[in-house]
């Protein structure tokens, strides 16, 4: 059942409409690095769409009806989206379901040091990441300073043409016989992920042998440029991810290169689905992008918490529908799509794949029944019935679609929030896009495949019915 490559099956209209969402996807991956930037994007085209927050909606009094659309945001990490259909909601909703986290270093709470003239900032890292990958790049600062009094400072360092970027190094080849010698992932230490970030120490007339004077001058930089101070750092969120936009890749230019497309790619296509609905909708849909899936989904931010229960709860009270069982039904019932990324194969590491259920780039959306690890621990395993009412939907509308595993069973493994989703009895499979070099700096993915996960988020919303 071997796939054939989507390029081949464009008309000049769909190749046209193809580079216009890699465009707005490219401009959304530069926007949006972090969770809370992503957030406030889709908050800017979700209210040009005509959504209102769901909050201020039930604040008014007014009943929620048909042909609303309405957001809700939590901790301004992970936001979900409604657009109301004409259905009885306890029917069950359409689900698109992606994350807007990815791994990267995170400045911990008491960072700055100076050594040997030289000032640093403390790293740990967040999610899955090959060490030695995050040495000797371009490098830049995103988050937030909350300050006692209340301000929250917005900070990006790295990614205008006129800031500095920042840097990691690494051992110099000549003196590295015994790093050599090391595994992988011991060649790289996360303490030794520390970030450079100045060498001029502070001029002071009066004590010019002043001790840590390359810090002293970074912290007179932070005040004057952002009227913070060291104790700040208590209270901030700062994450270090790669420098530089995201780009078109290869001399045919038909793949994207870019930080952050795990899970960005389904997070931005689940979007744009989403907000192209319009007219009467027959089954209410739903879009969530969640935070801190990389990490397993916890926190208040992330798919384990009660947030989507709490957020669907108060939207049926807004439909004068509230009760325990409404509530319950109106999940059971619902139908979701857990748009998150494939492993896409590579030739240069063929060893690890299964070939036959492999995923291939170009040649569509990717369909994964289960994840999960070896004996498919911790997976969410799709019902055969729903897997083929998805074909079905796929089929109707010509999405190029293909299915795979994620590797060679023993070889690893890997997981989504599908089963967080199938708590509540709801049927679910994952869908996404396939990606080279997942979990790296930077990642690959096919025009192609983004497009065509598009147009099946299309039509999972047009078609899906419980």
């Amino acid at each position: 059942m071997e796939r054939k490559n989507a390029w081949l099956s464009y008309t000049k209209e769909q190749e046209a409409e193809l580079e216009k969402i890699s465009l707005s996807y490219r401009s959304f991956l530069d926007k949006g690095k972090t969770e809370r930037e992503c957030v406030r994007e889709i908050i800017l085209q979700a209210e040009a769409a005509g959504y209102q927050p769901l909050q201020k909606v039930l604040a008014s009094g007014s009943a929620i009806k048909a042909g609303d659309r309405l957001y809700d945001v939590c901790m301004n990490k992970t936001v979900a989206l409604y657009y109301i259909g004409e259905e009885d909601i306890t029917n069950g909703m359409n689900i698109l379901c992606a994350h807007i986290d990815s791994p990267r270093l995170d400045i911990k709470q008491n960072p700055l040091y100076e050594e040997a003239d030289l000032a640093y900032l403390d790293t740990h890292y967040y999610g899955g990441v090959k060490k030695y990958q995050w040495v000797t790049l371009p490098l830049a600062i995103h988050g937030v300073v909350a300050k006692k009094d209340g301000e929250v400072v917005d900070i990006c360092i790295g990614e205008d043409e006129s800031d500095p970027i920042l840097y990691i190094t690494d051992l110099l080849i000549h003196l590295s016989a015994k790093q050599l010698q090391k595994k992988a992932s011991e060649a790289i230490e996360g303490e030794k992920l520390d970030i450079l970030i100045g060498s001029r120490p502070l001029a002071d007339e009066e004590d010019e042998k002043k001790k840590e004077a390359v810090k002293e001058n970074i912290l007179q930089i932070l005040q004057e440029k952002y009227g913070i101070e060291e104790e700040d750092f208590l209270s901030a969120e700062l994450e270090v991810v790669p420098a530089g936009k995201a780009r078109e890749c290869g001399l045919d230019r038909s793949m994207i290169a870019s930080y952050g497309q795990d899970d960005r790619v389904c997070a931005y296509t689940s979007l744009l689905a989403m907000l192209e609905l319009k007219g009467k909708l027959q089954r209410t849909a739903c879009c969530i992008l969640v935070d801190k899936e990389e990490i397993g989904s916890v926190g208040a931010t992330g798919m384990q918490s009660r947030f989507f229960e709490n957020s669907v709860a108060e939207l049926l009270e807004g439909m004068g529908q509230y009760s325990g069982l409404a509530h319950r039904r109106t999940l059971k019932n619902s139908c979701m799509l857990s748009s998150d990324v494939s492993a896409g194969f590579d030739p240069a590491f063929a060893e690890v794949f299964e070939k036959k259920n492999a995923a291939f780039l170009g040649r569509g959306v990717v369909l994964n029944k289960f994840t999960g690890a070896r004996g498919k621990s911790g997976s969410n395993d799709a019902n055969a019935e729903y897997i083929a009412r998805v074909r079905k939907a796929f089929d109707d509308d010509q999405v190029a679609f293909q299915t795979a595993e994620l590797g060679k069973v023993d070889e690893g493994g890997g997981g989504t929030i599908a089963y967080i989703a199938a708590l509540y009895g709801m049927e679910v499979i994952d869908s996404g896009v396939a990606v080279l070099s997942m979990h790296a700096p930077w990642e690959v993915t096919s025009k192609a495949d983004v497009y065509e996960a598009l147009r099946a988020y299309r039509a999972f919303l047009k078609y899906m019915t419980h």
